[in-house]
């Protein structure tokens, strides 16, 4: 799932980059021509992540759950409707009837939680974002990005622990998370499972709690990526962005490899670490 959204990241940017369509749902971003005019620019993206950051710790600290579901409904929609667009950009309206497909998707994802819209939708949301904030990054300042946010995440995870509880927030009192979202039961589960179905009814099934593991790969872990190789696709063409993607898929399956059932782990430091490396060979072999 990680690497099918990785490429449809590079397809929904090259739309809009490359291709130069305009972005719709007033998403358009200005146009930026000199390196200054990044590095100023650069401090307001940062304190648009803290800001947003500091906005979901408040509204989850005082339960305000109805705002924190619109919020994300509002961003799931546009999001979805900009990946949708890109598809039908020849019809006539194409940007509204992607933001009417997008409507129920977007409902169903947060208001009745089913897990195959989720994972689905999930494709798409983070390429349309993506595609928001390419534009106004360069080198640099994804670089500098990468690193800050890598910083952030061994913080969040390591030391505090605001990433796991944000994430047990989203999932038991939201019913709502952002990322990749796959539940799964060892085989002892699965054969009491099937016993359970054997000797009982299925309306004393549906009554029955069961526990059972769930693998998860936040939102941040995706879109990064996407936008770190969208800024590569500006600057140096496809083969370099593409560079991007090996390393942070890499990056990211050595992690999964070491990583220990049942434990939190911050996985940007180890997609930048992918990501970087990912750059500096396509710098010595491009």
């Amino acid at each position: 799932m990680f690497v099918i959204t990785q490429f449809i990241g590079l397809y929904v940017v090259n739309h809009y980059l490359v291709d130069e369509h305009e972005l719709p749902y007033g998403m358009q971003t200005p146009e930026i021509e000199t390196d200054q005019e990044y590095f100023a620019l650069f401090p307001f993206i940062v304190m648009a992540f803290i800001i947003a950051i500091f906005i979901m710790f408040l509204l989850s600290k005082f339960n305000i759950e109805f705002i924190l579901k619109l919020w994300f409904f509002i961003v799931v929609a546009i999001a979805l409707g900009l990946s949708f667009n890109v598809v039908l950009t020849k019809f006539q309206y194409a940007s509204l009837i992607a933001f009417v497909i997008a409507l129920p998707l977007a409902y169903i994802k947060i208001y009745k939680q089913n897990f195959l819209v989720h994972n689905f939708t999930e494709l798409l949301i983070y390429p349309g974002i993506a595609a928001v904030f390419v534009p106004l990054l360069n080198l640099w300042t994804i670089i500098a990005l990468l690193i800050m946010i890598s910083l952030y995440d061994i913080w969040a995870v390591w030391h505090s622990g605001f990433m796991q509880n944000m994430a047990k927030y989203q999932i038991k009192k939201l019913n709502v998370f952002s990322g990749f979202f796959v539940p799964y039961a060892s085989k002892k589960m699965k054969a009491k499972i099937k016993q359970m179905k054997a000797t009982l009814t299925e309306s004393e099934l549906k009554k029955k709690r069961i526990r059972i593991n769930v693998a998860i790969l936040g939102g941040g872990d995706v879109i990064f990526p996407i936008i770190t190789s969208g800024v590569m696709l500006k600057l140096f063409g496809f083969y370099p962005a593409l560079f991007v993607v090996i390393g942070a898929t890499l990056g990211l399956t050595y992690l999964l490899i070491r990583s220990e059932k049942k434990k939190f782990y911050p996985a940007m430091p180890f997609i930048t670490a992918g990501i970087f490396a990912g750059m500096i060979l396509s710098y010595f072999l491009l």
